[in-house]
């Protein structure tokens, strides 16, 4: 099974995190998150029960462009499209072109892990 690990940090957090990679002072060990969010809320807007169940419909059927995924969904092209360019840049879905341009959407994991921080 294949994991994404999923963090949750501040804007600072995260760029004081960056420099002290970048400075050797920090090496991200194996199980540390490999995607950041800036908080609970935009992670709970990326990965709502409607876009969850839309990477369900991925991972399950495989589909070979967008319009075939539209349709087995209900949802318009524009806003899969829309959708699964943001979950493209969270690592969510990889996004190939196919035959004559069409868009290939893929799952790239199994399970999302999130870690919550409690205190700052």
């Amino acid at each position: 099974m294949k994991t994404l690990r999923v963090g949750i940090a501040s804007y600072q957090q995260m760029k004081e995190r960056t420099l002290a990679i970048a400075r050797g002072q920090h090496k991200p060990a194996a199980g540390e998150p490999k995607v950041w969010f800036p908080s609970t809320e935009s992670f709970a807007k990326v990965l709502s029960d409607r876009n969850r169940a839309l990477l369900a419909v991925i991972a399950e059927s495989a589909p070979e462009s967008l319009a075939e995924l539209a349709e087995r969904t209900g949802r318009q092209k524009s806003n899969l499209s829309r959708t699964l360019k943001t979950m493209e840049r969270y690592g969510f879905v990889r996004l190939s072109r196919g035959p004559r341009g069409s868009v290939i959407p893929r799952v790239a994991y199994d399970r999302i892990s999130l870690t919550l921080p409690l205190a700052g």
